[in-house]
């Protein structure tokens, strides 16, 4: 019986470290995710890994063949539903930092300190406590929740040309075949202890 006990802890525990490590999401992007839908044939794939230990938040994407030049680009939290609908800009405008201006293709790479409220567009920290430490937990929860979108500005589609709501990369969602697993391991203390 402590031995179950014991595991249990244990188990959660674990589950505890990894909910405090960094979480990596990313999202494909396209003219048809917008909202409304454009007819651009640009794409692009964005990665946005945020760490509420160390309060960071790295944000880097590619993207080509644009109908527009761009204009800006920045993350948008948070929509209402899951995957759909418009939010404002979550992150530093006008612009994220080091974005390419007046390509149609190109990459970029940065880190934000989210203890800095320069990392966030600032009616956005307004809007949740007035603080950079409410803006990191909202933006988290945002993208948490599937209600936060990276969106690439051009001169063709001002209110964006491309964007993708991010989720969670592969390696981080659960197999359903560990799921599974978890649950016939658990199935079989209860049945053990049930017997003990």
């Amino acid at each position: 019986m402590r031995r179950i006990a014991g595991a249990f802890v244990v188990f959660l525990a674990s589950t505890a470290v990894a909910a405090a490590a960094p979480i990596t999401y990313t999202a494909v992007l396209s003219g048809g995710a917008e909202s409304p839908p454009n007819n651009s044939l640009g794409s692009g794939f964005a990665i946005a890994t945020i760490d509420t230990v160390a309060h960071t938040l790295d944000v880097s994407a590619t993207f080509a063949d644009l109908t527009g030049l761009t204009t800006a680009s920045h993350i948008h939290c948070c929509t209402a539903v899951a995957g759909a609908g418009l939010a404002g800009v979550a992150t530093e405008t006008p612009t994220f930092s080091h974005f390419p201006l007046g390509v149609k293709s190109g990459a970029f790479a940065e880190s934000y300190d989210l203890t800095d409220p320069a990392s966030f567009n600032s009616p956005f920290v307004a809007a949740n406590g007035g603080t950079a430490a409410g803006a990191e937990a909202a933006l988290a929860a945002g993208l948490a929740g599937g209600m936060a979108y990276l969106n690439i500005h051009t001169e063709f589609a001002r209110g964006g040309e491309i964007r993708g709501f991010l989720a969670p990369a592969p390696e981080q969602v659960p197999e359903p075949v560990s799921l599974s697993l978890l649950g016939l391991g658990l199935a079989g203390l209860a049945v053990r202890r049930r017997r003990a």
